[in-house]
């Protein structure tokens, strides 16, 4: 990843970004995927977490936790979430804590990430892996991102933007095989 939010220690995530930057090695997944929330206030649904547009927001209108959905055709692996969230903007509406969870549909979700959010403002950067080597990227039919509190004991809550990122299928532009030595990458090229 090409930056990293202001701070992050045991779960949580301080600070944020204002410009989103992501490796080129990862690619947005999450465009043909099938997206639903748990609840909305009229027009703050799902159209408003994926118009790339900071102004909109979805806006919860239920109990939490809040939940969105993001389920895929087939399989895929994914490696990172990444939010706009605003508190200067938002206050109680805006996530403290937040909970990642993957598996083949709702009736086998598992719970891989938890992290708290503090006064966030900006791209608050989630990567799905653990910090064990056992705790790999997810390959997974199914994402679904719980917002489970906000801050001041808000009960609606507000997010500007979702992008999903998973690994691209070949990193290395034009080129029909992927190379894995550095001598077939440096010598691989059509005459």
């Amino acid at each position: 990843m090409a930056t990293e939010s202001d701070g992050e220690e045991e779960g949580k995530l301080i600070g944020g970004n204002q410009h989103l930057v992501v490796d080129d090695d990862l690619r947005e997944m999450a465009k043909k995927a099938a997206w639903s929330v748990s609840s909305c206030k009229s027009g703050n649904g799902v159209p408003s977490i994926r118009d790339d547009n900071l102004d909109t927001y979805w806006q919860s209108d239920g109990a939490q936790p809040h939940l969105v959905n993001i389920q895929f055709q087939k399989k895929v692996k994914l490696q990172l979430v990444v939010m706009y969230v605003d508190f200067k903007l938002d206050e109680s509406y805006t996530p403290s804590k937040v909970s990642i969870r993957a598996g083949d549909g709702f009736h086998n979700l598992k719970e891989i990430k938890t992290v708290e959010l503090v006064k966030p403002v900006g791209w608050m950067y989630i990567p799905l892996s653990g910090t064990e080597p056992r705790d790999a990227f997810p390959n997974t039919f199914m994402l679904q991102i719980a917002i489970i509190s906000n801050h001041l004991n808000g009960r609606d809550t507000h997010v500007r933007q979702i992008k999903v990122y998973g690994p691209r299928p070949n990193p290395i532009p034009h080129q029909p095989f992927q190379f894995t030595s550095r001598e077939f990458i440096t010598y691989s090229s059509i005459r």
